[in-house]
């Protein structure tokens, strides 16, 4: 009889709800029970699970490490897909596999090139994969620099720091003076340039960014499966021009991608971004963990997350081709249950960790809300 899997996510994205649903519906039929834990308790993720706990807070990387290996040790964790603290957790890998638990995440080498996307953008260049111009700026005279020589060639600067996960930060430079046009509508990305300089100037320590021009759509994302060999099992992209969503198996997406993962050990799940500047593809990030929008590969007729799993396990899935291309979808927010009642707040003077509450089988609609975001075709 084949003994069931148990999955461990921690404090990680309301979207790995669906993360979640394609594991319980493997193709496999193998039973997997979900452990979950996260600092809101009133993640969706913490009700989609199994058995769920509050993390503690205010833990260093290395009492999170602690933290976690006595998870595992408790729960029986087959396999970890930490998202906190991946860096520290990576680190000690091997003292995981000693308690039995398969870290399903790239080494620490690799985590380490892509924390900081000035590393990252000359290590991938090193290999051939372009980049766009870009600049690390760390003053008011140096961001006026390097917003001066983008414009004079033609394009819209932006700047986001250079370490930091999906677009917090990011913002796009403009020479228009704030007025109620700020105002009106929904938040914009632009921020005038003017007030970005007064803010660096008030500022008690200097920034880290990075100022590059602003990229055209389409948006590709390819999400990419690698073994330990180093050998990519899946890549796919997820084109995003607007509204519109969609999938490409093209090669000047995936060929750059392949040689990213394979290049640097991106081991298990990955997801590498691009865009366009002028007329080719350039790197615009990449990501060592889970991208939230991986299950829309679902679409595709992939099991992305369970293929994870697998090698995890070391049961090898092979190539992980889509058996097609699904239709272009957009993306509308859904409901997903909550816990009936909210658990309280960890308080970090607590001797003892709250205990472990399973997750209930139904919910009545009362205590649902819209917490994540499901892919429909257009």
């Amino acid at each position: 009889m084949v003994s069931r899997v148990r999955v461990w996510l921690n404090r990680t994205y309301a979207e790995n709800v669906f993360f979640m649903d394609q594991l319980r519906r493997n193709p496999s039929d193998r039973a997997v029970e979900i452990h979950a834990t996260h600092g809101d308790p009133d993640s969706p993720v913490l009700a989609a699970a199994d058995t769920a706990e509050l993390e503690p807070e205010n833990l260093s990387p290395a009492g999170y490490v602690e933290y976690a290996l006595d998870q595992c040790a408790r729960r029986g964790i087959d396999v970890f897909v930490p998202r906190l603290h991946q860096s520290a957790i990576v680190a000690h890998r091997a003292e995981f596999e000693a308690a039995g638990t398969a870290v399903l995440a790239p080494p620490p080498e690799a985590v380490a090139v892509f924390h900081d996307k000035v590393i990252a953008y000359e290590a991938v260049q090193a290999i051939g994969v372009p980049v766009p111009p870009w600049y690390r700026i760390r003053s008011d005279d140096e961001l006026v620099a390097a917003v001066e020589e983008l414009e004079a060639g033609g394009h819209k600067a932006c700047f986001k720091p250079a370490s930091g996960a999906g677009g917090v930060g990011f913002r796009v430079i403009t020479r228009t003076p704030f007025s109620l046009m700020q105002l009106s509508g929904f938040p914009s990305p632009y921020v005038p340039l003017d007030l970005v300089l007064e803010a660096l100037r008030q500022a008690e320590e200097p920034v880290d960014w990075m100022v590059m021009p602003r990229l055209e759509q389409p948006e590709v994302s390819v999400d990419c499966l690698t073994g330990p060999d180093d050998r990519v099992r899946l890549a796919v992209g997820r084109t995003k021009n607007g509204r519109r969503r969609g999938f490409t198996l093209h090669e000047q997406w995936l060929d750059p991608a392949r040689q990213i993962a394979e290049g640097f050990g991106l081991h298990y799940l990955s997801n590498i971004q691009f865009r366009m500047f002028g007329d080719r593809p350039v790197l615009m990030d990449v990501n060592t963990r889970p991208a939230g929008g991986l299950h829309q590969l679902s679409l595709c007729g992939v099991n992305a997350p369970w293929a994870a799993v697998q090698l995890a396990l070391g049961e090898d899935p092979g190539e992980v081709v889509p058996p097609f291309l699904g239709q272009d979808y957009t993306v509308v927010s859904g409901l997903r249950p909550l816990r009936p009642v909210s658990l309280p707040q960890q308080r970090p003077e607590a001797a003892d960790p709250l205990p472990a509450v399973p997750a209930p089988a139904s919910a009545e609609p009362a205590d649902s809300v819209g917490s994540a975001a499901q892919a429909l075709p257009l």
